[in-house]
């Protein structure tokens, strides 16, 4: 597949260090919230819903859901993880393990299962 502009500009960029880290801690933000925003739909809750269950206001899990916010506290993610059905798992890795070419998503992410081919 051909690169876009874009992607060459990318590329460009994560040569900067300062940079490159900047971009992995908000792809971190950002797979974190959307994970929260696909687990409440798929309970078929609101914001308000979700909320009143976890006796907070709405305006607290859209900040969870926001994917500029990097406030999310262990706790928090455990209550909506417990109200949500699902479970949290906080994954360290050796910077060395970290440069295998991943930059902000896993390539296929949020646990999507592939169906498999068809013979």
């Amino acid at each position: 597949m051909k690169k876009t502009n874009f992607d060459l500009y990318l590329e460009e960029q994560l040569k900067d260090p300062v940079f490159a880290e900047r971009f992995e801690r908000a792809g971190e933000a950002w797979d974190v919230a959307l994970q929260i925003v696909a687990l409440r739909e798929k309970a078929g809750l609101s914001q308000k819903d979700l909320a009143r269950k976890l006796h907070t206001s709405q305006q607290q899990i859209s900040r969870l859901e926001s994917p500029s916010y990097e406030g999310h506290s262990l706790s928090m993610l455990r209550r909506v993880a417990k109200v949500l059905s699902a479970r949290v798992r906080v994954v360290l890795e050796s910077e060395d393990e970290a440069r295998g070419g991943r930059v902000a998503e896993s390539p296929v992410p949020y646990r999507v299962k592939r169906k498999p081919a068809k013979s």
